[in-house]
């Protein structure tokens, strides 16, 4: 199992059910495989294969198989944003538009081994495993997905970058002063500003990060281009001699060509153990903050209807100074907006302290998947740095031996 593959930000920790299938204990774990093109032109797709393996007895059956496209990811993504308010729902991979990387090779293994972590981490979440749209994911025919799909409506309806752009749109009723009477209505609360800092702050590390890490993964590759290019002229300029010096530079350019070869691959391998890691805790630091914004819009509406509350205090005395008609309509409508204003304290409150247990398991996991990414690239970059010297240092005595004749 690779770095990516162990990974799980915060409430998406552990992205393979610690539960064994060979255990007695209960068990969820989901494979995505074989992904396939599907379609010809614009209309061309990729699909994949979803294995679950489970004894819930909600699942009817120890494995099923079915058929799902990122479009079935994204609404189950959707789905799961709107029901769980506090919980940090894994992030996706990116969707590419650009023709000729979307179906390259390489984008395809990285965004399925993304599709296998998003759905592992959310089949491994305590609550979210609960989910029956999870079950709807993993368990129907792909006629009775595709009407899922098409059946929803209003948030279900939006596409991921419409959900940042909720993020954002929260963001700004809450920051901004209101025109008039009304005052800026933000939580105060230092221990939720230094986990928002934090939170804010980290992305901003972690994206510079990354960009390096992207730096390095092209680097190798430049480098190993160079070296296969370096290699195949000083083969051709051994061909021109006949003696030792002929030799000598033909097994230079075949030095060159097996450490080009070296180079790609640790670049593959920076780019899967490394840079994607880096890349998907950025992915899940924008879905924390997805979460924050709900938090905000909770606290917001919560106060809202708190001062809608008063004013209806105010009318209803009145009211009830003049013994007006209205009265009993009046005094309907207190106690539903009472019970309302109960209501969105209950949902602010949930949403509160989910979002302190999130936010201990993300730092948790955090720790854990950044050891291993970062372990994984010292290792690497070790075994390239030992080929690369012994296959320069093999070469040593032969290259002496002609400089000195």
């Amino acid at each position: 199992m690779n770095a990516l593959q162990r990974s799980g930000s915060g409430s998406m920790a552990q992205t393979q059910s610690p539960r064994s299938p060979s255990s007695q204990a209960p068990y969820l774990t989901v494979s995505v495989t074989d992904p396939a093109k599907m379609g010809n032109g614009v209309q061309a797709y990729i699909s994949y294969k979803v294995i679950t393996k489970t004894n819930f007895p909600e699942y009817q059956g120890p494995e099923k198989i079915v058929i799902r496209r990122y479009s079935d990811f994204v609404w189950l993504r959707d789905r799961l944003f709107e029901k769980y308010k506090g919980i940090f729902i894994p992030p996706l991979p990116e969707k590419s538009t650009v023709e000729k990387f979307r179906f390259s090779a390489e984008f395809i293994e990285m965004r399925r081994q993304a599709l296998d972590v998003f759905v592992n981490r959310i089949a491994s979440h305590h609550e979210l495993q609960q989910s029956e749209d999870l079950r709807t994911f993993l368990l129907a025919d792909e006629q009775t997905m595709e009407r899922s799909r098409s059946q929803e409506t209003g948030i279900f309806k939006k596409k991921p970058a419409d959900l940042m752009q909720i993020f954002k749109d929260v963001q700004s009723k809450v920051s901004d002063v209101v025109l008039g009477k009304e005052k800026p209505v933000e939580e105060s609360n230092p221990e939720y500003e230094k986990q928002k800092n934090y939170i804010f702050q980290l992305e901003d590390h972690l994206a510079e990060a990354q960009k390096h890490a992207y730096r390095l993964v092209k680097r190798h590759r430049e480098l190993g281009q160079s070296l296969s290019d370096f290699g195949k002229a000083v083969k051709l300029l051994g061909s021109c001699e006949g003696n030792s010096l002929g030799k000598a530079f033909s097994e230079l350019g075949a030095k060159s060509e097996i450490l080009s070869i070296k180079l790609q691959r640790e670049a593959h391998h920076l780019l899967m153990n490394f840079e994607e890691p880096l890349k998907d805790y950025v992915r899940a630091l924008q879905s924390i903050k997805a979460t924050i914004a709900e938090r905000a819009n909770a606290f917001r509406h919560h106060c809202e209807l708190g001062e809608t509350i008063k004013f209806k205090e105010i009318d209803l005395n009145k009211l009830r100074l003049t013994r007006s008609e209205k009265l009993a309509e009046a005094e309907r409508e207190y106690e539903q907006l009472k019970a309302d204003g109960e209501e969105s304290k209950r949902k602010f409150e949930t949403i509160v302290k989910l979002m302190n247990e999130e936010i201990a398991r993300f730092q948790e996991q955090k720790t854990i998947d950044m050891g291993v990414a970062f372990h994984e690239f010292a290792k690497g970059q070790a075994h390239l740095a030992k080929s690369i010297a012994e296959a320069w240092r093999s070469l040593l005595p032969k290259l002496e031996t002609c400089s000195s004749s």
